[in-house]
Protein backbone atom coordinates (compact mmCIF):
# COMPACT_ATOMS: atom_id res chain seq x y z
CA UNK A 1 0.00 0.00 0.00
CA UNK A 2 1.55 3.51 -1.05
CA UNK A 3 0.86 6.85 0.76
CA UNK A 4 -1.46 7.84 -1.91
CA UNK A 5 -3.42 4.57 -1.19
CA UNK A 6 -3.33 5.36 2.46
CA UNK A 7 -5.03 8.53 2.00
CA UNK A 8 -7.14 7.54 -0.61
CA UNK A 9 -8.25 4.38 2.51
CA UNK A 10 -9.49 7.23 4.90
CA UNK A 11 -13.14 8.01 4.73
CA UNK A 12 -14.52 11.60 4.02
CA UNK A 13 -14.44 12.78 8.09
CA UNK A 14 -10.50 12.42 8.00
CA UNK A 15 -9.48 14.54 4.88
CA UNK A 16 -8.04 17.29 7.35
CA UNK A 17 -5.53 14.24 7.95
CA UNK A 18 -5.11 12.99 4.22
CA UNK A 19 -4.20 16.46 3.03
CA UNK A 20 -1.77 16.63 6.34
CA UNK A 21 -0.43 13.36 5.49
CA UNK A 22 0.27 15.21 1.87
CA UNK A 23 1.96 18.18 2.81
CA UNK A 24 4.34 16.31 5.49
CA UNK A 25 5.23 14.19 2.21
CA UNK A 26 6.63 17.16 0.87
CA UNK A 27 8.15 18.87 4.10
CA UNK A 28 11.04 19.86 3.40
CA UNK A 29 12.25 21.38 6.57
CA UNK A 30 14.28 17.94 7.94
CA UNK A 31 16.59 15.96 5.90
CA UNK A 32 14.97 13.17 3.73
CA UNK A 33 16.22 10.59 6.44
CA UNK A 34 14.76 12.79 9.01
CA UNK A 35 11.87 13.15 7.71
CA UNK A 36 11.11 9.32 6.70
CA UNK A 37 12.71 7.86 9.45
CA UNK A 38 10.27 10.06 11.37
CA UNK A 39 7.62 8.59 9.67
CA UNK A 40 8.86 5.06 9.91
CA UNK A 41 9.11 4.69 13.67
CA UNK A 42 5.65 6.57 14.46
CA UNK A 43 3.99 3.93 12.48
CA UNK A 44 5.97 1.21 14.41
CA UNK A 45 4.89 2.91 17.59
CA UNK A 46 1.25 2.47 16.91
CA UNK A 47 1.37 -0.69 15.40
CA UNK A 48 -1.27 -0.54 12.72
CA UNK A 49 -0.07 -2.33 10.33
CA UNK A 50 -1.98 -0.82 6.99
CA UNK A 51 -0.20 2.09 8.30
CA UNK A 52 3.14 0.58 8.73
CA UNK A 53 2.93 -0.65 5.27
CA UNK A 54 2.29 2.13 2.97
CA UNK A 55 4.64 4.19 5.17
CA UNK A 56 7.69 1.61 4.88
CA UNK A 57 6.89 1.52 0.72
CA UNK A 58 7.08 5.05 0.95
CA UNK A 59 10.65 5.41 3.02
CA UNK A 60 11.89 2.48 0.92
CA UNK A 61 11.00 4.81 -2.28
CA UNK A 62 12.15 7.67 -1.16
CA UNK A 63 15.56 5.81 -0.43
CA UNK A 64 15.71 5.37 3.34
CA UNK A 65 18.38 3.39 4.37
CA UNK A 66 18.74 -0.41 5.55
CA UNK A 67 20.07 0.86 8.64
CA UNK A 68 18.14 3.94 9.02
CA UNK A 69 15.04 1.80 8.49
CA UNK A 70 16.07 -0.31 11.46
CA UNK A 71 17.27 2.60 13.59
CA UNK A 72 13.56 3.93 13.05
CA UNK A 73 12.24 0.39 14.04
CA UNK A 74 14.70 0.75 17.17
CA UNK A 75 13.49 4.26 18.49
CA UNK A 76 10.08 2.60 18.45
CA UNK A 77 10.99 -0.08 20.31
CA UNK A 78 13.37 1.28 22.73
CA UNK A 79 10.80 4.15 23.17
CA UNK A 80 8.01 1.64 23.54
CA UNK A 81 9.65 0.94 27.18
CA UNK A 82 10.84 3.59 28.25
CA UNK A 83 8.36 5.85 27.39
CA UNK A 84 6.37 3.66 29.71
CA UNK A 85 8.38 3.51 32.55
CA UNK A 86 9.43 7.43 32.47
CA UNK A 87 5.94 8.26 32.31
CA UNK A 88 5.23 6.50 35.51
CA UNK A 89 8.01 8.05 37.14
CA UNK A 90 6.81 11.29 36.29
CA UNK A 91 3.28 10.39 37.12
CA UNK A 92 3.59 8.64 40.43
CA UNK A 93 3.59 10.94 43.73
CA UNK A 94 5.92 8.66 45.53
CA UNK A 95 9.54 10.73 44.56
CA UNK A 96 11.95 7.75 45.52
CA UNK A 97 11.43 5.69 42.29
CA UNK A 98 12.98 8.91 40.27
CA UNK A 99 16.25 8.53 42.60
CA UNK A 100 16.32 4.15 41.50
CA UNK A 101 18.41 3.30 38.90
CA UNK A 102 16.38 2.05 35.83
CA UNK A 103 17.96 -1.43 35.03
CA UNK A 104 16.71 -1.67 31.95
CA UNK A 105 18.94 -2.18 28.38
CA UNK A 106 19.35 1.05 26.59
CA UNK A 107 22.20 0.44 24.36
CA UNK A 108 20.73 1.37 21.07
CA UNK A 109 19.80 5.12 22.49
CA UNK A 110 24.27 4.81 22.63
CA UNK A 111 24.41 3.20 19.43
CA UNK A 112 22.08 4.03 17.32
CA UNK A 113 23.20 2.85 13.63
CA UNK A 114 22.74 6.49 12.49
CA UNK A 115 23.45 9.87 12.78
CA UNK A 116 22.75 10.45 16.67
CA UNK A 117 20.65 13.61 15.85
CA UNK A 118 18.44 11.47 13.73
CA UNK A 119 17.85 8.81 16.31
CA UNK A 120 16.69 11.17 18.99
CA UNK A 121 14.33 12.91 16.35
CA UNK A 122 12.63 9.98 15.82
CA UNK A 123 12.89 9.28 19.63
CA UNK A 124 10.89 12.82 20.12
CA UNK A 125 8.45 11.97 17.93
CA UNK A 126 7.59 8.27 19.02
CA UNK A 127 7.85 9.51 22.33
CA UNK A 128 4.90 12.65 21.30
CA UNK A 129 2.64 9.06 19.53
CA UNK A 130 3.46 7.45 23.42
CA UNK A 131 2.74 10.53 25.41
CA UNK A 132 5.64 11.10 27.69
CA UNK A 133 6.41 14.37 28.39
CA UNK A 134 9.75 13.47 30.50
CA UNK A 135 10.89 11.70 27.23
CA UNK A 136 9.79 14.49 25.36
CA UNK A 137 11.58 17.28 27.18
CA UNK A 138 14.81 14.85 27.64
CA UNK A 139 15.12 14.31 23.84
CA UNK A 140 14.39 17.86 22.83
CA UNK A 141 17.10 18.74 25.06
CA UNK A 142 19.72 16.46 23.55
CA UNK A 143 18.53 17.90 19.58
CA UNK A 144 18.53 21.80 21.25
CA UNK A 145 22.40 20.57 21.91
CA UNK A 146 22.97 19.57 18.73
CA UNK A 147 22.02 22.65 17.45
CA UNK A 148 18.45 21.38 15.63
CA UNK A 149 16.39 24.18 15.07
CA UNK A 150 12.70 24.38 16.58
CA UNK A 151 11.24 24.18 13.42
CA UNK A 152 12.46 20.73 12.47
CA UNK A 153 11.35 19.39 15.98
CA UNK A 154 8.02 21.06 15.44
CA UNK A 155 7.89 18.91 12.03
CA UNK A 156 8.54 15.70 13.62
CA UNK A 157 5.77 16.14 15.79
CA UNK A 158 3.71 17.04 12.90
CA UNK A 159 4.48 13.92 11.92
CA UNK A 160 3.84 11.95 14.93
CA UNK A 161 0.52 13.69 15.37
CA UNK A 162 -0.78 12.84 11.93
CA UNK A 163 0.89 9.32 11.77
CA UNK A 164 -1.23 9.02 15.29
CA UNK A 165 -4.24 10.17 14.06
CA UNK A 166 -3.97 8.59 10.20
CA UNK A 167 -3.55 4.91 12.39
CA UNK A 168 -6.48 5.92 14.73
CA UNK A 169 -8.56 6.55 11.95
CA UNK A 170 -7.47 3.21 10.35
CA UNK A 171 -7.86 0.53 12.74
CA UNK A 172 -11.11 2.09 14.03
CA UNK A 173 -12.88 1.45 10.57
CA UNK A 174 -11.16 -1.58 10.68
CA UNK A 175 -12.35 -3.11 13.58
CA UNK A 176 -15.86 -2.02 12.87
CA UNK A 177 -16.16 -3.23 9.19
CA UNK A 178 -15.18 -6.70 10.60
Amino acid sequence: MSLDVLRESLPAYAKDLSLNLSSLEAETVLTDQQKWGAFLACAYATGVGPVIKAIEAAATEAGLSDEARTAAKAAAAIMGMNNIYYRSLHLMKNPEYRTLPARLRMNVIGNPGVDKTDFELWSLAVSAVNGCGMCLDAHEGELKKRGLANVAIQAALRIASVVNAVSRVIASETAIAA
